[in-house]
């Protein structure tokens, strides 16, 4: 995890891990409510969040390459 100052000056804090990744076909469904890849899975975590960022002028986005890294960008 890392913090610092875009361009504009609002605050990013990026959360990373090296794991197996968002695969492309997925990467563009992860936000949607009720989307999940897992057997019990809800759907709801990633989609609430971005919602909450959203209500307080934020943003959450990721960025993912399969077996190398995925980054949640939280901007504030």
């Amino acid at each position: 995890m890392k913090s610092l100052l875009d361009q504009r000056g609002r605050i990013l804090i990026q959360i990373s891990d090296n794991g197996q990744g968002i695969l492309p076909e997925v990467l563009d469904r992860i936000f949607v409510p009720f989307f999940t890849t897992k057997p019990k899975g809800s759907g709801i975590g990633l989609s609430l969040s971005r919602q909450i960022l959203r209500l307080h002028g934020g943003t959450l986005t990721v960025h993912s390459e399969p077996d190398v890294e995925t980054i949640f960008t939280l901007r504030f």
